[in-house]
């Protein structure tokens, strides 16, 4: 066991320097974080939109969903033809207050450059061999994938769109990206929450990992639908703790693998230390309302 170089990569991927980012709120609420680069963008390019106070970044914009939804997304497409924006979507987020009720949305890619806080769900695909031992499945993304190809990823994991619900997710990744039906899922509760925080070149990723567990029987196989993994592969834990040790997974599965091997007891006598290294980026369930960006 690796415990020492497993919690190595867990401070690596989870802790940094929050005073690099300016507090932006939008309206009177506190709802991302931005970086020197895009704080001196959007008041030079934005001043319509944005101010500097004395709390940090403000937002200017009032009104109800649809309103700030429209203003930004056309300050968005602004960005992505400044050619500030990359890997842009066509897909949106929904940004949440931190009351749990639903803001605005925009566009995923704009996300980070705001520091909203998205919203994913991740499967981890768990199986009990006759002999008792505990295995899990581990999808290796397509080498066509634009973003992190042929890195490891959980068995299902994706972003919540606007308009979802985390069910809907759910059943939309989990046929997507692993051929399991509805049925399989439908029900299925999270077994951890967990916020994923960190700096990107983009900004400041920040979401909230739903993590799932769901058991596949012995000799039942994933069967990706969308082309998006490579392959499937049913490893025993002690090879998933390698790879996390060897950085290959994508970094929102890392922690959702960390935290399924701690809870299933990997670590044994150290687990208790994985426990309270992973008590930072772990909520109770219902907590991630009220929690401020």
């Amino acid at each position: 066991m690796q415990v020492d170089a497993v919690l190595g990569y867990l401070d690596k991927v989870s802790r940094f320097d929050a005073q690099q980012f300016a507090p932006l709120f939008i309206g009177t609420e506190r709802m991302g974080c931005v970086n020197a680069q895009w704080k001196e963008r959007l008041l030079q390019h934005e001043p319509q939109l944005f101010e500097e106070t004395f709390q940090g970044l403000r937002c200017k914009v009032k009104g109800s969903y649809r309103s700030i939804s429209h203003a930004l997304a056309h300050a968005a497409r602004r960005w992505q033809q400044a050619g500030w924006l990359n890997g842009w979507r066509n897909e949106n987020f929904t940004a949440f207050r931190q009351d749990g009720r639903p803001y605005f949305e925009l566009e995923r890619a704009a996300f980070r450059p705001l520091g909203l806080t998205s919203r994913a769900v991740h499967v981890n695909g768990l199986c009990r061999l006759d002999d008792g031992e505990v295995r899990m499945w581990v999808g290796r993304r397509s080498p066509h994938k634009a973003v992190d190809p042929n890195r490891m990823d959980n068995l299902v994991g994706g972003g919540v769109a606007a308009g979802e619900t985390l069910a809907l997710a759910l059943e939309r990744e989990s046929w997507e990206e692993a051929g399991v039906a509805r049925a399989r899922v439908d029900g299925l509760t999270p077994a951890s929450l967990l916020l994923a925080q960190r700096p990107v070149a983009r900004g400041l990723h920040r979401e909230w990992l739903y993590a799932y567990d769901l058991w596949l029987a012995p000799g039942e196989s994933p069967a990706c639908q969308d082309g998006e993994v490579a392959e499937h592969l049913l490893l025993p834990f002690s090879e998933v703790e390698q790879l996390l040790v060897d950085e290959r997974f994508m970094i929102d599965a890392a922690l959702v693998s960390m935290d399924c091997l701690c809870r299933h007891g990997y670590w044994e006598r150290h687990n208790q230390k994985m426990a309270d290294a992973l008590s930072r980026i772990r909520y109770a369930q219902g907590q991630e309302m009220g929690v401020p960006a």
